[in-house]
């Protein structure tokens, strides 16, 4: 009978050191699968971190772009301003011309629509 326990005992022996082998390697595993885990973050960081850095020097350069063509519309804006005013003025001009003419003949005493004296 003491065979049979003898037996019994380094099965019990053999099955405990099975489970704590088998729990080793669970855990082996999880620390294996947890650090793989936090490089698989680092290198995710590090795209993000490169993705984000990208994006920003494209935010940048998108801003830089805005601005030149903000000051772009402000130029032709102006321009159409002064244009404008150069036709307005250009206008009142020729428009004075030809009043100053007009009044030159009607008050011109060679005029004959306005020789009073011969009457």
């Amino acid at each position: 009978m003491e065979g049979t326990e003898v037996e019994a005992r380094d099965e019990v022996r053999k099955l405990q050191i099975a489970v704590r082998g088998a729990k080793a390697a669970l855990l082996l595993s999880s620390l294996k699968s947890s650090v793989d885990r936090v490089f698989e973050a680092a290198n995710n960081d590090e795209a993000e971190t490169l993705v984000k850095e990208k994006m920003r020097r494209e935010i940048e350069s998108l801003k830089v772009e805005l601005v030149k063509e903000r000051l772009k519309m402000k130029k032709i804006k102006f321009c159409g301003v002064m244009e404008l005013i150069l036709q307005a003025i250009l206008v009142m001009m020729i428009a004075g011309f030809f009043t100053k003419l007009a009044l030159d003949l009607l008050f011109d005493d060679d005029f004959p629509f306005c020789n009073y004296s011969a009457t």
